[in-house]
């Protein structure tokens, strides 16, 4: 299929990078400058929603850029008119409802990097397409890298077969400890089971992290474990070139204060596989600086994602879609 098409300008933007042939991300800009306003761009997408969705499959990542988007509302518009059925989010970050699909991406402090991660990649359910909205630029920082899945299984494949075969056969184990809201606020992530489940009743949030495919331990002082597993080290999606995506948060999630990566029969994993591991993701990692009006789209199956540590102001939306 056609790179471009009448209705988008193919640009480019820095920090982009060719991969495997592909450009990402694939930047659009208007076809023409002055049609650069939302109901021209809704139009143009409506009109070419299996084009589009075949360029966020073929490059893993598009940036509209150039047109005139102001608002979550205007955000929204561009989300349903893609027409994917839409994902709540699960899990730890905190994030507040802007408007309808419309959610701030995780609230954490902007000091802090948030790292590397396919969205939701624990549960069973997770969205097939990430949709970021960057309304307030920052001055600095706040980027949000992203990395082509499958090149760190290659180098992983190449520097340490032996390991990767025993964690692919295996399977992995997780857990993260989850704090009661009402005892402790201090977490970077900032939510307590209570935020992540949606409720206050511990009967009614074991129910609901059942039905996601994890156990639940409850802890003395309120809070809270969680154990995922056995999960994949890697998965194969179809029309994504065979590929063999490294679809796990081992390097997230391993050593940590609140949370842990193992093998399924708990089996600790080297230290310096995690460590090369993660100088793996960096190597890989791609990112541009942030316009405001920005939208991008993230195959969630294809890239890991991330954030940058930024200066304030910065204000970037979020939207999950199946």
């Amino acid at each position: 299929m056609e790179q471009s098409c009448k209705a988008f300008k193919v640009g480019s933007c820095e920090g982009e990078k060719v991969v495997d042939g592909e450009t990402m991300p694939l930047v659009l800009h208007p076809a023409e400058a002055n049609k650069n306003d939302l109901e021209t761009l809704l139009l143009t997408l409506k009109n070419n929603k299996e084009w589009f969705e075949q360029m966020i499959i073929k490059n893993s990542a598009v940036l509209l850029r150039g047109f005139d988007v102001n608002s979550a509302e205007g955000f929204n518009e561009i989300v349903e008119t893609c027409g994917w059925e839409n994902i709540r989010y699960v899990g730890p970050a905190p994030r507040t409802q802007i408007y309808k699909r419309v959610w701030t991406a995780n609230e954490g402090p902007l000091s802090e990097f948030i790292y590397y991660h396919h969205e939701m990649v624990l549960f069973k359910d997770h969205p097939l397409k990430v949709i970021l909205y960057c309304e307030i630029p920052p001055p600095e920082g706040g980027e949000t890298p992203f990395v082509p899945s499958f090149k760190v299984t290659e180098k992983m494949l190449k520097e340490y077969p032996e390991w990767v075969q025993i964690m692919e056969e295996k399977g992995l184990k997780y857990t993260f400890t989850a704090r009661s809201t009402q005892n402790d606020t201090s977490s970077m992530r900032g939510r307590g089971w209570e935020d992540a489940f949606g409720t206050s009743d511990p009967i009614e949030a074991e129910k609901r992290a059942n039905a996601l495919g994890m156990d639940m331990e409850w802890q003395p002082d309120g809070g809270v474990k969680t154990i995922l597993g056995p999960r994949n080290l890697t998965k194969v999606f179809e029309g994504r070139k065979g590929r063999r995506m490294w679809f796990n948060t081992i390097v997230g999630m391993h050593g940590k204060e609140l949370s842990s990566a193992t093998l399924v029969d708990g089996t600790e994993i080297p230290e310096h596989v995690v460590k090369r591991c993660g100088e793996i993701i960096e190597e890989e990692s791609i990112q541009f600086k942030w316009q405001k009006g920005d939208v991008l789209f993230l195959d969630n199956l294809a890239l890991l994602h991330g954030r940058r540590p930024s200066l304030p102001p910065r204000k970037v939306l979020v939207a999950t879609c199946k």
